[in-house]
């Protein structure tokens, strides 16, 4: 029987995901009991929903259009292969215009560095700040 060894099911390294800057509006730092925590007002929960779900829903991730990218300008690449990236870019296109019905099949993610283990808090219902969402 093979030993045990122990490994990360989702280890961290580098952070490269690109952010942006949403508002600096109802986020605000509090000291309470020698630390530092972030402070969220439910307009802030509401509007990171909304863009995390528009993000998902219609952009693809930056190194996904990168590997497609890398796939054209390859001169070894088969002709179905461009083909299939150059489609793929084409619905990227599309669903980045926000359209109603965007490729579901493609993982995109959107992220919030927030973290309740990292003390990160908000005064805001935060389920029920998300929950409007759906």
């Amino acid at each position: 029987m093979a030993e045990f060894a122990y490994q990360d099911l989702l280890p961290l390294g580098e952070d490269v995901t690109p952010y942006r800057l949403l508002t600096r509006d109802g986020v605000s730092p509090l000291a309470a009991g020698g630390r530092t925590f972030l402070e969220v007002a439910t307009a802030a929960l509401t509007l990171l929903g909304w863009e995390a779900m528009r993000d998902i829903a219609h952009l693809f991730r930056p190194g996904h259009l990168e590997q497609l990218a890398v796939i054209l300008r390859d001169p070894e690449a088969s002709a179905n292969d461009r083909f299939v990236a150059l489609e793929l870019l084409k619905n990227a296109c599309v669903a980045a215009g926000g359209v109603d019905c965007p490729p579901a099949a493609y993982n995109s993610r959107a992220r919030a560095p927030g973290d309740r283990d990292r003390g990160d808090r908000s005064r805001a219902d935060e389920e029920r700040s998300c929950s409007i969402l759906c």
